[in-house]
């Protein structure tokens, strides 16, 4: 019978599985991390792990949190194994197991946040670090501008006290710590933003500023919030991976699976101390943003070119979509072509070397990442991943059919149904507005690049605009695969 996780359990764990060997009760808090889903344990909750196993940063330990109703079930699945959770490593050439005992306890998730702002007021807490999605920071997806009339952040503005965003609750939690003069701590962004340390100060300063100027400046002066890139690729959980971990002779609630690759490089910018993760395999460096770029435009715009077209013609994986014989090769020339010779190389890896990390990685069949999870909110991963490189590309008088050719499946899913007459379920906040256009586009192909919310000025761009209404128009009368055919027989 596979053992139930807990801390009492943990001698009782296969051979074979690793567990930590640090003494859990000794750990303090040192991180409250608002955002606990499989990506933050399966990446940073896992480095600091691995720096605990080495006896280090045991004052670190993190406290999960969550401002949506949600969370709450999450927080009790993870109580009831006292925080413990097992990874699972997907590899061609075997799995491993391993327990992370580096979380020691999750705050209530309530209306008003009081708990999750008393735990960020403790002055125990020097980090307060987040993984909410990017579309989770109020901005605009076009220009970045912070959103200052979303509802959720005129009710923060009005309620400071009561907030309901996780930004509300830092900056009621960091008002406390200034007036009881226990000082600032560190926003820590984990989500794949470009200049994610930058793109969470505006948040937070923006919202503040609307209800305490004061506060607000004295936030933007002692507040630190570095930018950073983070990798890997973990799928969700669902009952496959409940049943793989029970074979592996462990009962846990809430498994992570995870590839077996981590990257993440980080502004050295910590105003209240930090885990020296570079220990643990981490990089410091004081140019973050030649990483993010190459990943973001490589490795997540590269996610958006195959899981759009894999879920019109009903591929269900991302390596599904790599074995098939058109996907996987739209993808390669797109970015090969017309997305690697937009980024810059950085230490030890070329763009050109990083497509093919990039291709074998998505390729892994041991990673079942399903090409739903994939393409949601494509209103800001398209935006913030894909569109950035199509307006370089653009600028510089380089090709862009194939960036061109992503919007238009974009498009095509948004419709609303596969190929084989099967419905896309709603996959992003916005999936009514997506699909109003999708189905008008179909008649006049320009209404989709005409949302100016989402694309800017690009639909003015006449190369772009004649580019996307050809691929639409194809995909239309001709179908998914037959535009993929076009566009690999005529690039060279």
């Amino acid at each position: 019978m596979p053992v139930k996780l807990s801390d009492a359990t943990l001698k009782d764990l296969p051979p074979a599985v690793l567990r930590p060997a640090y003494d859990r009760s000794a750990l303090t808090p040192g991180i409250v991390h608002i955002g606990l889903g499989n990506f933050h344990r399966g990446h940073q909750a896992w480095y600091l792990h691995r720096l605990m196993q080495q006896g280090q940063a045991l004052d670190w330990a993190i406290i999960g949190a969550g401002v949506r109703p949600g969370d709450e079930e999450q927080r009790k699945r993870l109580a009831g194994q006292d925080y413990l959770t097992t990874l699972i490593a997907l590899d061609p050439a075997g799995r491993a197991a391993e327990v992370i005992g580096s979380m020691i306890g999750f705050v209530p998730v309530e209306e008003g946040n009081a708990a999750l702002i008393a735990q960020m007021a403790d002055p125990a807490i020097r980090i307060v670090a987040l993984t909410i999605t990017e579309g989770g920071y109020y901005i605009d997806p076009v220009s970045n501008a912070f959103d200052a009339a979303h509802p959720d952040i005129l009710h923060d503005a009005a309620n400071p006290d009561q907030p309901r965003t996780a930004f509300g609750a830092m900056i009621a939690a960091l008002k406390q710590r200034r007036d009881a003069g226990i000082g600032p701590f560190t926003g820590q962004c984990c989500d794949n933003l470009q200049a994610n340390g930058e793109i969470l100060r505006q948040t937070v300063v923006s919202l503040a500023r609307m209800s305490d100027p004061d506060l607000a400046g004295w936030i933007d002066a002692n507040c630190s919030f570095p930018n950073a890139m983070v990798d890997c690729i973990v799928p969700a959980t669902g009952p496959d991976e409940l049943a793989l971990v029970r074979r592996m002779g462990i009962d846990d609630a809430a498994p992570v699976t995870h590839e077996n690759f981590r990257q993440w490089v980080i502004e050295d910018d910590f105003c209240a101390g930090r885990p020296d993760w570079d220990r643990a395999g981490a990089t410091f460096t004081d140019d973050v943003h030649a990483y993010e770029a190459m990943k973001i435009r490589i490795l997540n715009g590269g996610h958006q070119l195959v899981a759009n077209a894999g879920d019109v013609l009903g591929v269900a994986t991302i390596a599904g979509c790599m074995a098939h014989p058109l996907i996987g090769s739209f993808f390669r020339k797109v970015a090969e072509d017309e997305i690697a010779p937009h980024v810059a190389p950085v230490p030890d890896m070329t763009p050109a070397a990083y497509v093919d990390l990039v291709e074998r990685r998505f390729a892994n069949p041991e990673i079942v990442d399903t090409v739903r999870r994939v393409a949601f909110d494509g209103s800001s991963r398209h935006p913030g991943f894909v569109l950035p490189v199509l307006r370089a590309a653009l600028a510089a008088g380089a090709p862009v059919e194939g960036l061109a050719l992503s919007q238009a499946l974009w498009a095509r899913m948004c419709e609303g149904s596969r190929e084989d007459g099967t419905a896309i379920a709603p996959n992003d906040p916005i999936w009514d507005d997506l699909t109003v256009a999708a189905k008008a586009a179909k008649a006049d192909p320009l209404v989709w690049p005409g949302q100016r919310a989402l694309y800017g000025d690009l639909v003015d761009d006449a190369r772009f605009r004649d580019s996307f209404t050809r691929w639409l128009t194809l995909i239309w009368q001709n179908g998914t695969e037959a535009a993929m055919q076009a566009y690999l027989a005529a690039m060279p």
